[in-house]
């Protein structure tokens, strides 16, 4: 796979792709019926590419879009109670515009922080298999290696998004500590810098999915969530807001 120029054009390139044949199925096969709630909508149905500046020195990594939430909205965590969720945490932080992320045109900035996914299309039961994620990796190789210039910390939300990462992070050319970190929550682990004269770490942070099993049971508190996000921004070197909850 080439090495694209842009996020934009790396965007572009993600929307088209069709390498998965049991992705591409699924994900058409939910717009095309999509959920009677949204019978109004036109769904996006293609892989979702990554949202926020080109510039982002803090990256949070998800798991895949979901089917009726990024798979409908095409935006990455829009439309579904998870994206509720992690967009409420990240403007309590003070690095987005708003609360909510409803919509591709609702608004929403993110201030410093780019999100993505290790997967890009919505997959059957949320549940890529390891070759689904093998092959959408060079997607997030590319995306790391743009991004590289001003990235400075990354947090990944899960232990699937986790082992997903961890290869792509030697891809693009840091260095994983061996043997390979373990997922926690709370996790905290310096990748060593890329090669030549920006050779910069990279500070990688484990956190609870902020899917709705987590959220609910509460495995996955919005404190929890809050510490993780301020932390990493201040890795990142981010201005956050203190949040009086």
């Amino acid at each position: 796979m080439k090495q694209e120029r842009s996020l934009a054009e790396l965007d572009r390139r993600i929307a088209g792709c069709r390498a998965c044949p049991r992705l591409v199925e699924w994900r058409e096969e939910v717009a095309r019926t999509k959920r009677a709630a949204f019978e109004d909508w036109t769904y996006w149905g293609r892989p979702v590419p990554g949202f926020g500046p080109p510039d982002a020195s803090l990256l949070v990594i998800g798991l895949a879009p979901a089917a009726h939430g990024g798979n409908r909205t095409g935006r990455m965590f829009t439309g579904d109670r998870s994206g509720d969720v992690l967009y409420a945490a990240l403007h309590d932080v003070g690095l987005a515009s708003q609360p909510t992320s409803e919509n591709a045109d609702d608004g929403l900035t993110l201030y410093g922080v780019r999100v993505t996914s290790p997967v890009h299309c919505a997959p059957p039961a949320n549940k890529p298999t390891p070759e689904e994620r093998n092959t959408c990796r060079p997607w997030l190789v590319n995306e790391l290696r743009l991004l590289a210039p001003t990235l400075r910390a990354v947090v990944v939300l899960g232990g699937f998004g986790w082992q997903a990462a961890l290869p792509a992070f030697t891809e693009a050319g840091w260095q994983v500590p061996r043997p390979r970190p373990a997922f926690a929550h709370g996790a905290r682990v310096v990748l060593e810098g890329l090669q030549g004269p920006e050779a910069h770490p990279l500070q990688l942070f484990g956190c609870y999915h902020v899917s709705q099993r987590n959220t609910f049971t509460g495995l996955l508190t919005p404190d929890m969530l809050r510490d993780v996000l301020r932390t990493a921004a201040g890795a990142a070197g981010l201005p956050t807001t203190p949040y009086p909850g």
